[in-house]
């Protein structure tokens, strides 16, 4: 396989409300590994390729949302490193610029709908199991394999920090990043930032990932009423963020954790000197499931303005 080894640097944040509270913030800008291979995608993706690589697979098949991130970072992964790519579209049939981009890199969508999508790994027997060449990369690309990328996070790391920050859906990027604190013996404190509604469950999730969740701090309050909800609120955020820093957050993820980032620092829960890390976990392309609603928000802005 062509080697894919990249370094995101570590980008400290200027902004009027991080020096009034005495805190530093930076960013470990896993947004710009790759385009479409981005952020914490290639690094859940990275040992799973390999690990398909030794077994002499030639076929990934995975699943999704119509806007899934994940899905169109295994297409790009795929014809990247010459595997076939097929996935499966959790709802009825549509057409939008994301798994547009999926089909431009090959990939075979089928749509399924949403019974038949909890089972995954029936939908992969039933239409799969008799494929040597395939192999099966779950939702988001949650496993051990990806576990291990994730804690290679802290391994790049080249600067001490007191707190790090991450957004969770499966928990799988947190959960390498505590396994990474753990192997490197560093006093730093893990910070989950869970972007779903009632997402108790990731602590279980996580110890079936070989990890102790009482070694994180849970903040639960940030998820803005669900997965993929983006109200005006958030939006703004984004937008404000965009405007002041030069760096773009997603609305399902990083808007999330960054909106958070700042209500504790508002709130005073991080002492003054803090040194924190947020991780930009790139998805950027959730941008454009939100576009008319983005567009609202600029829109009433300039109005304002």
């Amino acid at each position: 396989m062509a080697d894919f080894n990249f370094r995101s640097p570590e980008e400290r944040i200027y902004h009027p409300l991080l020096d009034k509270y005495g805190v530093q913030l930076y960013v470990k800008r896993d947004d710009m590994i790759h385009p479409f291979i981005s952020g914490n995608k290639w690094r859940k993706l990275k040992y799973l390729l390999q690990a398909a690589s030794r077994q002499n697979k030639k076929h990934l098949v995975t699943f999704g949302g119509a806007w899934s991130n994940h899905i169109v970072a295994t297409a790009c992964a795929g014809a990247r490193f010459g595997f076939r790519t097929t996935a499966y579209i959790r709802g009825e049939q549509v057409d939008n610029s994301v798994l547009m981009l999926c089909r431009l890199f090959g990939m075979k969508l089928r749509f399924v709908d949403r019974q038949s999508y909890r089972d995954k790994r029936e939908l992969y027997d039933r239409y799969h199991g008799n494929e040597t060449d395939a192999y099966f990369v779950d939702e988001g690309g949650s496993s051990l394999e990806a576990v291990r990328g994730c804690a290679e996070i802290i391994t790049e790391l080249e600067n001490p920090y007191d707190h790090i920050c991450c957004a969770c859906g499966t928990g799988t990027t947190i959960a390498g990043i505590a396994a990474g604190l753990n192997e490197q013996q560093l006093n730093m404190k893990p910070h989950a930032f869970p972007v779903l509604k009632g997402a108790g469950f990731l602590q279980k999730d996580l110890l079936e990932l070989g990890v102790d969740s009482d070694q994180l701090v849970w903040h639960y309050d940030y998820h803005f009423g669900g997965y993929g909800k983006t109200p005006p609120l958030l939006l703004q955020f984004i937008h404000d963020f965009a405007r002041q820093t030069g760096v773009l957050l997603d609305p399902i993820y990083t808007g999330k954790l960054f909106f958070g980032i700042f209500d504790l620092v508002k709130n005073g829960y991080f002492p003054t000197n803090s040194r924190i890390l947020a991780i930009h976990t790139g998805g950027l392309t959730g941008l454009l499931g939100k576009q008319d609603d983005l567009l609202r928000t600029l829109n009433d802005t300039n109005d304002h303005e």
